[in-house]
């Protein structure tokens, strides 16, 4: 079990509001050539929030918070927290 401090759980909520923000924008074929633009604050969020739980540089922790994340059963009711 993987132990999440608010920060971290902040910056994997972050990374994955990006995530799915990144996929609709791409695959919506009137939205992609605006990517860049649609995309400047979610990157911006997630980028502050790593640096704020101190993950920056550290895709390994991050990726084990989102997959744990994403496996909690209070997340997939939609209750992160």
């Amino acid at each position: 079990m993987t132990t999440i401090t608010a920060s971290e759980r902040a910056a994997a909520q972050a990374y994955l509001r990006l995530l799915e923000s990144t996929q609709a924008v791409l695959t919506d074929p009137q939205l992609a050539p605006y990517a860049g633009v649609m995309l400047t604050h979610p990157m911006a969020e997630a980028d502050e929030a790593l640096r704020a739980a101190g993950l920056s540089g550290n895709e390994d922790r991050l990726l084990r918070l989102v997959s744990a994340l994403r496996a909690s059963p209070a997340t997939a009711r939609g209750r992160a927290g």
